[in-house]
């Protein structure tokens, strides 16, 4: 009997690379242009993997759709201008092991992968040139084409793209989103220690890893259950 296709769907931001100096650096700027006050750390990482509406609304709630806009626009350009400043691979680098651990599971002739990220795709873009990651991905999910997360539209889209069943579907991410997409999507998810939600929000993921050099070995096991 052969081995069924397998799809592995990782998050960006906080899974893959971190970016959370760009992100809390775009944030400042936005905010500071509207005069507004600046959200603390740990609100603007907590919405981090939302689509930027999504997270400027629940950043700003009271500042009104207009401002919203301005605060989404703001925050765009910011980010853009610094990362050209530095280059992505600098200003939002891969975690220890993240690319290891690629290389193995694009290495499987069974396993397929992609990501799901509230990025653009224009920021996806530049990110994946950045890393030289163009040979990994098959299906590539960003903001601008769906319902943010933890709408399981992108885990959908996906599997869609790539004839996989939910069964041989894992979604890799280090939010309370990520994970409430892929339960909502019908997929189990494993959940990474090292990312912008605490550990203990991170409900419903079948693992919770601090070690990127363990994912595979995670996978394997999560698809002998």
């Amino acid at each position: 009997m052969s081995t069924p296709l397998r799809l592995v769907i990782f998050d960006v931001d906080g899974t893959l690379v971190d970016s959370q100096g760009d992100i809390l650096g775009a944030m400042r700027h936005a905010f500071g242009a509207v005069d507004l006050e600046v959200p603390s750390r740990d609100a603007v990482l907590g919405i981090v993997g939302l689509s930027l509406p999504v997270a400027m609304a629940r950043l700003a709630p009271d500042a009104g759709p207009a401002v919203q806009d301005e605060l989404v626009e703001g925050y765009k350009s910011a980010y853009v201008d610094m990362r050209a400043k530095v280059g992505a691979a600098q200003s939002s680098p891969l975690y220890p092991g993240a690319r290891d651990s690629l290389e193995q599971l694009h290495a499987a002739p069974e396993v397929l992968l992609g990501v799901a990220t509230g990025k653009s795709k224009r920021g996806l873009d530049s990110l994946i040139k950045a890393h030289d990651l163009g040979s990994f991905f098959v299906t590539q999910q960003v903001a601008d084409f769906h319902p943010s997360k933890p709408h399981p539209s992108m885990i959908l889209q996906a599997m869609a793209d790539t004839g996989v069943d939910p069964e041989n579907t894992v979604m890799i991410g280090d939010t309370s989103f990520d994970m409430e997409m892929a339960q909502s999507a019908g997929v189990r998810s494993i959940g990474v220690s090292w990312g912008y939600h605490p550990v203990s929000a991170l409900t419903g993921a079948a693992e919770i890893l601090t070690d990127f050099a363990a994912l595979p070995t995670a996978i394997s096991r999560l698809w002998e259950r």
